[in-house]
C-alpha cells in the first residue's frame, strides 16, 4: 500500500496475521521508541549543525503557508490508500473501517524494519473488521502488487532522467552514484518478478519463493512460507481472473497514493526556499526509493541524512535545512504515529470489550 515505502516485503504480508491475538502481537513497543529516539537525534543534529542566530527573521514567510498545502498532502494520501483499500475489499470495508487499517498498516511500516513491514498488522486488523482471513491476505498482496506495478514504470523512467539531470548529488561520488544504480536494479528487478509471477505464471513465483527459503540462514521458515507460497499462487490466480478495470482503478489509486508521498519532501522544501520545482520532485523520488533500504525501524536516522543529502544542494539557504527536515518528519512521520496509535487502541478497546461480554456468556 503505501508506500513500496515498507510494503514490499511479500512474506510479511501474507499470511502474517490471523483472526486470533491481539494487536501487541503484531507490534513492539520498543520499534517506536527506538524509531523516534533515532529520529529526533539526526534532527537534532542537523538543526545543530546548520542553525544560525535570527534564523526566524530571515524566513520567507510569504513560502511556509505551503506547510498546510504538506499537510493536506498528507492528508489527501490517506484518503488515497483508504479509497484503495475499500475498493481492493470489494466494499466489504466501509470508509472508517478501511480508514483504521490504513492508519494501523502505515503506523506499523513507519516504526519497524522493512523486513516486518506493516503487511501482518494490516491483515490482522482486517480479520477485526470480520473478513477472513483469505480475503484479508489477498487484500494486502493486491496492494503490495500495485506498488511493484507501479516502480516498473517508475524506476526507468527515473534512470533515464538521471542521465540528464544531476538528481543524485555530484557530492556524493561515484559511491552513492553507484549505489542508487544498485538500488535501482534491485527494486526494478524484485518489481519485475513479482508482477510476472502474479499475473503471468504465479507457479514460478512459488517455486522462487521456496528455493530462497531453502536456504540455510531461511530454513528454519521454510515450512510456514511453504503455507504462505501456496496462498500466494492461489491468490495469483483469483486476481488473473479479475477484469481489467479492477487492476486499472486500483493502479489508479496506487498511483495518486505514491505521488502525494513523493511530492511531500519537495513541497516542505519548497515552503522554506525557492527552488527548481520539477528537480525537487525527481530528487525526492529517488530518495524515497533509497529510503526504503534503511534497516532502521521506519528507515528513522537515515531518512532525515537522506534528505539533507538529496535536496540539502538545491536549497538557496542552508540554514533553513534543519527546520525544512524537522517539518517534513513532523508532518508525514509523526502525525501518522499519533493517527496510527489511535487506530490501534480502537481495537484495543474492542478487544476488551468483546472479552469482557464473552465472560459475561461464559457464566
Amino acid at each position: 500500500m503505501s508506500s513500496p515505502n515498507k510494503h514490499t516485503n511479500v512474506s510479511s504480508g501474507i499470511g502474517g496475521g490471523n483472526s486470533s491475538g491481539n494487536v501487541s502481537s503484531y507490534f513492539s513497543g520498543k520499534y517506536l521508541v527506538l524509531s523516534i529516539l533515532l529520529s529526533l537525534t539526526s534532527m537534532g543534529l542537523l538543526i545543530y549543525f546548520t542553525y544560525s542566530p535570527g534564523l526566524f527573521d530571515r524566513l520567507y514567510w510569504n513560502r511556509t503557508p505551503g506547510l498546510f498545502i504538506a499537510l493536506f498532502v498528507v492528508i489527501l494520501r490517506i484518503w488515497f490508500l483508504s479509497a484503495k483499500t475499500r475498493f481492493l475489499s470489494e466494499k466489504r470495508l466501509n470508509w472508517m473501517a478501511s480508514l483504521r487499517v490504513v492508519l494501523c498498516w502505515e503506523f506499523t511500516s513507519s516504526v519497524t524494519p522493512s523486513t516486518i513491514g506493516g503487511g501482518p498488522m494490516a491483515t490482522y486488523v482486517m480479520t477485526r473488521e470480520k473478513l477472513s482471513l483469505g480475503q484479508s491476505s489477498a487484500i494486502v498482496i493486491y496492494g503490495i502488487m500495485l506498488d511493484q506495478l507501479l516502480l516498473v514504470f517508475v524506476i526507468p523512467v527515473l534512470f533515464v532522467l538521471g542521465l540528464h539531470f544531476e538528481i543524485v548529488p555530484e557530492n556524493a561520488g561515484w559511491v552513492g552514484h553507484g549505489a542508487m544504480f544498485l538500488i535501482y536494479l534491485a527494486l526494478l528487478s524484485y518489481a519485475s518478478f513479482l508482477t510476472y509471477g502474479i499475473f503471468r505464471n504465479p507457479a514460478l513465483l512459488k517455486r522462487a519463493v521456496n528455493i530462497v527459503f531453502s536456504l540455510p540462514l531461511l530454513r528454519k521458515h521454510r515450512y510456514k512460507i511453504a503455507r504462505e507460497a501456496e496462498q500466494l499462487e492461489a491468490y495469483s490466480h483469483e486476481l488473473r481472473k479479475k477484469p481489467n478495470s479492477f487492476l486499472y482503478k486500483g493502479f489508479a489509486l496506487s498511483t495518486l497514493a505514491w505521488l502525494a508521498k513523493i511530492s511531500l519532501p519537495a513541497i516542505v522544501l519548497l515552503s522554506f526556499v525557492p527552488a527548481d520545482v520539477a528537480l525537487s520532485f525527481m530528487k525526492s523520488m529517488a530518495m524515497t526509493l533509497a529510503g526504503m533500504f534503511m534497516p532502521t525501524p521506519g528507515g528513522s536516522g537515515g531518512v532525515e541524512g537522506l534528505y539533507a543529502l538529496f535536496l540539502g544542494p538545491i536549497m538557496e539557504r542552508r540554514e533553513f535545512l534543519g527546520i525544512a527536515v524537522f517539518m517534513w518528519r513532523l508532518i508525514s512521520f509523526y502525525t501518522l504515529v499519533g493517527a496510527g496509535l489511535m487506530a490501534m487502541s480502537w481495537y484495543l478497546n474492542v478487544k476488551v470489550v468483546e472479552t469482557i461480554n464473552e465472560k459475561k456468556n461464559s457464566r
